[in-house]
């Protein structure tokens, strides 16, 4: 490998020693948070920066707790993989509700530590190899996972033996519906909330490593489209053994995204869950008596086509008791927010989530001048007038607490982390990262009548004149933006145009943050909205850049890009001559119900949608050089995907080349996805003739 790519592996893709993790605690003083030492340090420790000080503690080290890591438990490894988690060490914690404690796991153990307590972690005693440990209010018990029961700490087992698995979220709910958690405690600290999953309607899915024919395959539950889901409870644990189980329509609702407990300004608390139907086109919002299990309807989101899961913190009740949902604008021009369904903002700001409530305005993340922008505003909750927070060029975040926020802005210099206090002080978290190798400045531009956003990036030694071959290097589906302000998704592909291309990146019509009807558009259909929007915003691009070289375009792409990439050469061999397709996921017929079915439907009632997007009846169409490449350990995008289009490919007689990786899984881990990249550019070379 070259500097660069032996850099980005040694720093994954530079982002060791990067603060991130953050949460608040103790009313906004201690701001809890997870690093590394260094830019080439995988194991990520845990610390906290005190407000009142400006004083940063590492308050755990993994090294010192566990000098020989361990194996990962097979549940906390799949759960990692749903959540794109990829550091070592303290992977993730959670708070008490005073803010004060952190739990934690390491290698199946569990860890607690308090601030401004003794400094060192005590151990905390489990059944089993523990995941998901989580405190209760004021960190005196921990409720946790193992071998797929729930127990407490002090105490015991409180989940009964039922064969069912309990605490913890589904795979639909865990990979396609941001509920990675599946317990919760109740405000006082005495009773959970724990959802119980029954897969055995599910079929299973396996992997065995073929470079260790001696190991045993592993198994899991899947739920492929237009199959059984897993049946999923939510039961209320009483201390003494009572249990309750809330009670909605569940066959009509079968996903639950999101729950927890609410206590308002009287004594009485309350569960809010948020339920979808199967087609995912009617969001409940729903408050439970822990009591009785009844639920009452607080609030009803719809969409002829389906309601998108992308806006954060909806639906939520606001402190005044008023229902704060998510809504389009006539016409689908922009993602509003709405307060007791009537709409509080217009076209003018795309909503992109609700971070909270501070100093009495509504604090959210939204787009005012283009969808590779992102700033910060404070909305009167009165009239929706928007107060920019951080609105220069980039990419702006926020989170809160109790006056207290942590501001994080992106741009072409870098990402910068501040943090300020109530009082106006500022701190700004250590970032002990490996700076960005390059200083990329796309050219963004708008193209076709659908305005679809594309990036180009040239060598850095480019003369004008100087014909180059395009590589395409785009997602391209639902849930997912490319071109972004965000400076570090451009280096690898700055690394691509210094090999002599013209790299090209393109935003179409499916993806988020243009508008919600742009998103909408691939609605029943993922194969003709995306090439079509990819190859005329590729002839757009090639008109105003005379010195890109269309005779000569090759296509990457990873996941639902490594889709794209085979569909562009197997439907378009006009316009892309070489495809490098990675974790494709060829047949949607074999993926899971929540991503699938919220796009496409059912596949018993539109057999012609899914048939259409398939990739394996193109298979003897093949004309140009394609290679497949897939991890054999993806518990996503099954190695099964590329495996039966290449087989297609055989029996068609078309010649290919097939890369399959012993031990990868979807997110190429550990320096793989730059080996990757090296064998690529050899591929493109070749074939494209550069």
């Amino acid at each position: 490998m070259d500097d660069f790519l032996r850099l980005s592996a040694s720093t994954a893709r530079f982002t060791h020693g990067a603060p991130r993790a953050f949460a608040f605690g103790d009313g906004g003083r201690l701001l809890w948070f997870l690093r590394s030492t260094g830019a080439t340090d995988p194991f990520d420790s845990l610390w906290v920066l005190d407000t009142a000080t400006g004083t940063e503690s590492c308050l755990a080290d993994p090294r010192e707790l566990c000098p020989e890591p361990g194996e990962l438990p097979a549940a906390e490894r799949r759960l990692r993989e749903r959540i794109r988690l990829v550091a070592a060490g303290i992977g993730s914690y959670a708070l008490s509700g005073d803010g004060r404690r952190a739990v934690f796991a390491l290698y199946g153990r569990l860890y607690g530590v308090t601030a401004g307590g003794t400094g060192r972690p005590e151990p905390i005693a489990t059944a089993g190899p523990a995941l998901d440990p989580r405190p209760n209010a004021d960190g005196s018990r921990t409720a946790y996972v193992s071998d797929d029961a729930l127990y407490v700490a002090p105490g015991g087992r409180v989940s009964p033996e039922d064969g069912a698995r309990w605490g913890v979220a589904e795979f639909a709910a865990a990979e396609e519906l941001d509920r990675a958690r599946g317990h919760w405690w109740s405000p006082d600290g005495v009773t959970l909330l724990a959802a119980r999953v029954d897969e055995s309607a599910l079929q299973r899915r396996y992997f065995a490593d073929p470079a260790q024919p001696e190991l045993p395959a592993e198994d899991f539950a899947y739920p492929e489209a237009g199959g059984p889901n897993a049946d999923v409870q939510l039961w209320v644990l009483g201390p003494d053994g009572n249990r309750v189980r809330l009670d909605w329509d569940a066959e009509t609702y079968p996903y639950v995204s999101d729950a927890g407990w609410h206590a308002g300004d009287t004594a009485a608390e309350e569960i809010l869950l948020t339920v979808r139907d199967r087609l995912q086109q009617n969001v409940l919002l729903l408050s439970a008596d822990p009591a009785t299990g009844r639920t009452r309807e607080l609030s009803r989101t719809t969409h002829p086509q389906w309601v998108d899961p992308l806006v954060p913190g909806t639906p939520a009740r606001l402190p005044d008791g008023r229902m704060l949902t998510a809504a389009d604008t006539t016409g689908g021009a922009a993602r509003a927010l709405a307060v007791d369904g009537e709409l509080l903002t217009g076209d003018g700001i795309q909503v992109r989530r609700v971070a909270g409530v501070h100093e009495g305005r509504l604090l959210i993340e939204a787009g005012l001048r283009g969808p590779a922008e992102q700033q910060v505003l404070l909305l009167d909750l009165a009239t929706g007038e928007p107060t920019p927070l951080a609105d220069g060029p980039g990419v702006h975040s926020v989170s809160a607490s109790a006056g207290t926020l942590l501001l994080t802005s992106a741009d072409t210099d870098g990402i910068r982390r501040t943090v300020r206090t109530a009082d106006g002080r500022e701190f700004t978290p250590a970032d002990l990262s490996q700076p960005l190798p390059y200083r990329v400045v796309p050219v963004l531009e708008r193209v076709t009548e659908h305005g679809v956003p594309t990036a180009l990036v040239l060598p850095r030694d480019h003369v004008p004149g100087r014909r180059l071959p395009v590589l395409m290097d785009s997602y391209g589906g639902p849930g997912f933006q490319d071109v972004s302000a965000e400076p570090r998704r451009w280096q690898a592909r700055q690394w691509w145009a210094d090999q002599g291309f013209a790299v090209v990146t393109v935003d179409n019509r499916g993806t988020p943050y243009v508008s919600p009807a742009f998103t909408h558009a691939m609605y029943r259909g993922f194969s003709e909205v995306t090439l079509e929007d990819q190859v005329a915003a590729l002839q757009a691009l090639g008109a105003r850049h005379p010195d890109l070289d269309l005779g000569r375009v090759g296509i990457r792409g990873w996941s639902y890009g490594g889709y794209l990439s085979a569909l562009a050469v197997l439907r378009r061999p006009d316009v892309f001559h070489a495809a490098a397709a990675g974790a494709a996921p060829t047949d949607f017929r074999q993926y899971d119900t929540a991503y699938t079915e919220r796009y496409l439907g059912l596949p018993q009632d539109n057999p012609e949608v899914y048939e259409r997007d398939s990739l394996l009846a193109d298979a003897p169409k093949l004309s140009r050089p394609l290679l497949l490449v897939t991890g054999l350990a993806d518990d996503n995008v099954h190695p099964s995907h590329t495996l039966r289009l290449s087989q297609s490919l055989t029996e068609a007689g078309r010649p290919h080349q097939l890369l399959a990786l012993p031990g990868v899984t979807h997110m190429t881990p550990g320096g793989t996805r730059e080996k990757v990249m090296a064998l690529e550019l050899e591929f493109f070379k070749r074939e494209l003739g550069c």
